[in-house]
């Protein structure tokens, strides 16, 4: 069936209202095959055709394209095919009244489909000095039964248009593509960093005899102050991914003093308090948000507020947040959870240590979090609690 059963040709009027009225609709479309669809109907209303298909050249498979031809699927001719290939090759025009007495016309499409075709118009798409495409109308409908030089005269017009927008939608998905792309590198670099780190964190466990999960317990600890402390997600995220390295100074320690089952000596406790230096020298000279957040961490989780604490005596605020935070989930699991030189304490226990430790020890805001959401915190190390689910604690007995 025709396009259009007593098509008259257009005057220059309505051809500029047509363009007037898809403009916008352009405009606002950057999809290249959406914008191939609009061309074409364009261009078949504006030469009157029966059919109007873009084809662009695909330099991969060296073919041309096309989504458009109307009333068919997608097809794909050979770079040369027809007279497509003719005006791709030539950079030239073609204007034939029937395409059946023509040699460069193919008449393979017409055998696919089943197709008549008889008139034809091509035009190239030409964009910076390149011919991208090709756009072809197919079989005039109305009045005229051949298309004229007016008629390719204005399908050059629409070509030089389409040819600029859809050069334009072409790069912008490439853009797209190329940022989607960049977006998943990063994803994975980001998930290679946060696996090192997760294995860095580990070594200063991998040579405990305590339980080699405590790092992750703390991770997931002080991401819960941190969320209630308010801090934003992505602070969050990085006390929760870093908090893991707050031991990491361990590597430094001689295995007789980090496995030993009884109290240490004085002069092996001192040995013991540099594990805080030793991590900070190991991570301070990263550029990374990550790992200066890290060396905060493991150079200062063992400051008191009260500025008692090592290695450097700060007090309150002097105290970087993230340590501070890490401070008071790193003590909570080595209360909670056994060690290899005293069983697991009671709750009751835990919670009385921790609560009277605010102001002194710990951040009274940090204490303040901790008791008001004491049932959600401690319910971790409860039987059938996330870290007995999670495999961080094993099974009560």
């Amino acid at each position: 069936m025709s396009y259009q059963e007593n098509a008259t040709d257009l005057g220059d009027g309505e051809v500029a209202a047509l363009l007037f009225e898809y403009m916008p609709k352009i405009a606002a479309e950057h999809k290249t095959d959406s914008l191939l669809v609009l061309m074409a109907n364009l261009g078949r209303q504006i030469v009157q055709a029966d059919r109007c298909s873009l084809w662009l050249i695909d330099e991969e498979k060296n073919e041309l394209w096309t989504k458009v031809a109307h009333g068919v699927d997608e097809l794909r001719i050979p770079l040369s095919a027809g007279f497509v290939g003719y005006s791709l090759k030539t950079g030239q025009p073609v204007l034939v009244d029937d395409a059946y007495q023509d040699s460069r016309f193919d008449r393979r499409s017409d055998i696919k489909s089943g197709y008549h075709t008889t008139s034809v118009m091509t035009m190239p798409l030409e964009s910076d000095d390149r011919v991208m495409g090709v756009f072809q109308a197919i079989n005039k409908v109305g009045d005229n039964v051949f298309f004229s030089k007016k008629d390719l005269e204005r399908l050059k017009l629409i070509s030089v248009y389409s040819a600029k927008t859809i050069e334009s939608a072409i790069r912008a998905e490439a853009l797209e593509r190329y940022a989607k792309q960049l977006e998943i590198k990063a994803e994975e670099l980001k998930s290679a960093h946060m696996e090192l780190i997760r294995i860095l964190g580990e070594v200063s466990e991998f040579r405990s005899h305590e339980v080699g999960d405590h790092i992750h317990r703390v991770a997931e600890i002080s991401l819960k102050l941190a969320r209630y402390y308010g801090l934003s997600p992505e602070e969050q995220e990085l006390i929760y991914y870093v908090a893991p390295l707050h031991d990491l100074g361990k590597v430094g320690i001689p295995d007789m003093i980090l496995n030993k089952a009884g109290r240490l000596t004085p002069e092996e406790f001192s040995k013991m308090k540099s594990h805080s230096e030793i991590g900070r020298t190991l991570l301070r000279e990263s550029k990374t948000d990550l790992l200066c957040m890290g060396a905060d961490i493991a150079g200062a989780h063992h400051e008191r507020w009260d500025g008692s604490g090592y290695p450097d005596g700060l007090k309150g605020e002097q105290i970087p947040l993230p340590a501070r935070i890490c401070a008071v989930a790193d003590v909570l699991d080595a209360l909670a959870s056994p060690r290899c030189y005293k069983p697991a304490w009671s709750e009751d226990r835990v919670k009385e240590e921790m609560k009277n430790s605010g102001g002194t020890h710990f951040q009274p805001e940090l204490i303040d979090i901790l008791m008001e959401h004491w049932d959600e915190f401690y319910s971790c190390y409860k039987p059938g609690g996330m870290f007995i689910k999670k495999g961080l604690l094993p099974p009560v007995q």
